[in-house]
């Protein structure tokens, strides 16, 4: 997740840019941006979460209150003066109200909104910069593991990789989410296919 603070006047410097949501640019001009961006930055901030840090969190709470304490945290470290956010349930108002609860600066506009990376430039230039650092983090892994696609669940490259990998080992590797649905199926369906072939075996 990213964090970018900009100052306002320059929002359509932003827009000259053909800054805009991350999945509608392609790898080559997201990349290319990100210089732009970083040195048109006031500051900002990249927040990475491991996947053993999430199945531990999510044994107390869900994704949704992972991504607001981490939005709470990026406001209270940039602290600007007006902030708008991607909210990710249907709800805006309800979740605006999260966000604000337990935030140390307080004295800001807040604006929560669905899609709002299609809408405003600086949550745009967040999620380029939060792409590109992710499409980072997912390079240095396939050059450590192979080559799994994306990571996304909607990769049919990914899901047969996962697929392949549980044939060979006992568990995933740690670069996966356990408490994945994915993954918890997918375990699931090994589980069954062993109790089913040692049943076969035994008759």
């Amino acid at each position: 997740m990213c964090g970018y603070l900009v100052k306002e006047g320059k929002i359509g410097e932003l827009r000259e840019l053909g800054v805009k949501d991350s999945k509608q640019l392609t790898p080559e001009k997201r990349e290319s941006l990100v210089p732009r961006l970083k040195k048109m930055a006031e500051d900002l901030v990249v927040l990475s979460i491991s996947p053993q840090e999430i199945d531990k969190l999510r044994t107390e709470t869900n994704l949704n209150r992972i991504e607001i304490e981490r939005m709470q945290q990026m406001i209270d470290l940039l602290c600007p003066g007006k902030a708008v956010i991607d909210a990710p349930e249907a709800n805006t108002k309800r979740f605006r109200e999260k966000v604000l609860c337990r935030l140390k600066h307080t004295r800001f506009e807040l604006v929560a909104e669905n899609f709002a990376d299609k809408k405003y430039p600086e949550v745009g230039a967040a999620s380029i910069i939060a792409k590109v650092h992710r499409d980072a983090e997912i390079s240095k892994l396939h050059h450590k593991y192979g080559f799994f696609g994306s990571g996304y669940t909607s990769d049919e490259r990914t899901i047969a990789f996962l697929k392949n990998w549980l044939q060979d080992n006992k568990d995933f590797p740690d670069i996966v989410r356990k408490s994945w649905i994915t993954a918890t199926l997918m375990k699931k369906e090994k589980e069954q296919s062993n109790v089913m072939s040692f049943i076969s075996r035994t008759e």
